[in-house]
């Protein structure tokens, strides 16, 4: 059951509102006990790259292609680092109608560049970081009369609350910390959002911490500067002026959270602990949080026996570059069983 489905009654849809359902949303919440233990903690993962196009983008963007279409909307408009352009070309291909999409060129994982592709897209790279980029596509959507569902679009954050709905509705409650990526810091303002529409409607009595992690080369929240040239290998928040910037710090200073800065290093440090002591592939964006647990953890500022929930945002091949940038070649044998059991050895 897709989420205009499954929150229907909770979201701002009617009758008039075309029903889009690629099944988006119900994505596991995994417990990761062996790294929890090594941290003191109780830790579940959020696999928001079960999603369709395999990232949590899918969330929002099937409220905000439904009510464009409700709205008569010719095509899709989106600047992208990524995955919301694979997002949004999956949805308009499934709807039918044309989607545009705006890359800042030689620095979009070769993954999600493929998605965007071959559902269809018209993909157009810019000479330009995602600012650049956003601000072109702001104005083609206007110029044009095109839809454009970027996180400026408000329906994209009504329906990612549904993410902290399913953790509270999986867990029997809130968490006692919420970690998260932010790059456009479009997510951390919807899941916080959602939260607090948990605790209104008496689903839940206590909210969590949010604590949002951020690349060291792309951190205006974090550091509080301006960051006007971003670099990350965590490609997917390569964002120096995110655009719910002030929704995110809101959500930080009302839940008593913090944002943390992790380097490349620690990220993709994070990424192989994570696949190899959980079985869980994520992209590298999501696997600042880790990252950012273990930072905390060194630091000895891990309440210890809390449960925190880390919201893996992206699935691992989104980016298989980065992972394979850290791992060894496969050992090359011939077809002789000695062989075999030399290599074994």
């Amino acid at each position: 059951m897709g989420v205009l489905k499954r929150y229907g009654t909770y979201l701002p849809i009617s009758e008039k509102t075309p029903s889009v359902n690629l099944e988006e949303g119900n994505t596991p919440l995994v417990r990761l006990d062996r790294i929890g233990n090594e941290l003191g903690i109780e830790l579940w993962g959020k696999l928001e790259g079960c999603n369709p196009s395999g990232s949590f983008k899918d969330r929002g963007m099937v409220l905000a292609v439904a009510k464009a279409l409700e709205d008569g909307a010719r095509a899709l408009v989106c600047a992208s680092t990524g995955n919301t352009s694979a997002s949004a070309a999956a949805y308009a291909a499934h709807v039918g109608i044309p989607c545009y999409v705006l890359l800042p060129s030689g620095h979009v994982a070769m993954g999600k560049l493929a998605q965007a592709l071959i559902y269809g897209a018209k993909v157009i790279a810019v000479d330009g970081n995602f600012d650049r980029a956003l601000e072109m596509a702001r104005t083609c959507a206007e110029l044009k009369g095109f839809a454009m569902v970027n996180s400026v679009n408000p329906y994209r954050l009504i329906s990612q609350k549904t993410g902290a709905w399913e953790i509270c509705e999986s867990l029997g409650r809130a968490p006692d910390a919420h970690v998260i990526p932010v790059g456009n810091a479009c997510n951390i303002s919807a899941y916080w959002a959602g939260y607090k529409d948990f605790k209104a409607w008496g689903k839940i009595t206590e909210l969590p911490r949010m604590i949002g992690i951020q690349a060291e080369g792309a951190a205006p929240l974090a550091t509080g500067k301006p960051c006007p040239n971003p670099e990350t290998i965590a490609t997917a928040i390569r964002i120096g002026n995110p655009v719910s910037a002030e929704l995110a710090k809101a959500a930080v200073a009302e839940s008593g959270g913090e944002f943390l800065t992790v380097t490349d290093d620690e990220i993709l440090a994070a990424q192989a602990m994570l696949a190899s002591k959980s079985g869980v592939f994520a992209e590298p964006a999501s696997c600042t949080t880790l990252a950012g647990l273990v930072k905390l953890g060194h630091a000895k500022k891990l309440q210890q026996g809390a449960t925190f929930v880390i919201i893996l945002t992206g699935n691992g091949l989104k980016d298989p570059d980065a992972a394979l940038s850290q791992v060894g070649e496969p050992v090359r044998i011939g077809a002789e069983m000695e062989e075999l059991l030399e290599a074994l050895a």
